[in-house]
């Protein structure tokens, strides 16, 4: 039945990354970045495109709102929340444009930007990054399975094994959850 075979899909693909000691490895080392980026009273900054654009605003609200329980707020926000600036960008400059501007405003040496890129490809994406790279930043990629032209431009990059776009955003979202709760652990006393 179609139902249990998407579901056997999307467990199929966790199953890889549960194998996959690289990714685990890199989970734990950009879980470690985040964190001294907070500690430094730095920011961590979120874009992506359609349903990528969602997961940006998700994760940017569970370090910035909460996760598991009470405690200080984190600063990190999506970059695509503001619809003023990005309609005018988009028109006044190009789409490609709309974060690299505002992450050459915003970011500063040693923040984290999060591009998400189910293809890896998407060229607004590359030229956040970019940018990113230029201004010190950390830079981090959640991908498919190939990494597309993005992975030379992240210092961590999580390739999703699929070509499949739901089931890499459905774990694109599993590793933004594992590493809010391991950030969300390492910064506060749970519950205090």
């Amino acid at each position: 039945m179609k139902i249990q075979d998407i579901i056997k899909s999307s467990i199929a693909i966790k199953q890889n990354l549960l194998q996959d000691e690289t990714i685990i490895k890199t989970i734990e080392e950009i879980t470690a970045n985040v964190v001294e980026c907070f500690e430094k009273d730095g920011k961590v900054l979120f874009c992506g495109n359609g349903g990528s654009a969602a997961d940006a605003q998700h994760l940017a609200a569970e370090f910035s709102g909460r996760f598991y329980f009470d405690r200080p707020p984190l600063n990190s926000e999506a970059l695509h929340v503001n619809t003023s600036y990005l309609t005018a960008v988009g028109n006044d400059y190009s789409f490609d444009d709309i974060y690299s501007r505002i992450v050459k405003a915003k970011g500063r040496k040693g923040d984290i930007l999060f591009g998400i890129s189910t293809s890896g490809n998407s060229k607004n994406i590359i030229n956040a990054l970019q940018q990113a790279k230029e201004q010190g930043m950390i830079t981090v990629g959640f991908s498919g399975k190939t990494g597309g032209k993005m992975k030379e431009l992240c210092d961590y990059i999580i390739p999703i094994p699929s070509t499949d776009t739901p089931r890499i955003q459905e774990a694109h979202i599993l590793v933004g959850h594992i590493i809010c709760e391991l950030v969300e652990e390492r910064l506060f006393e749970k519950g205090k």
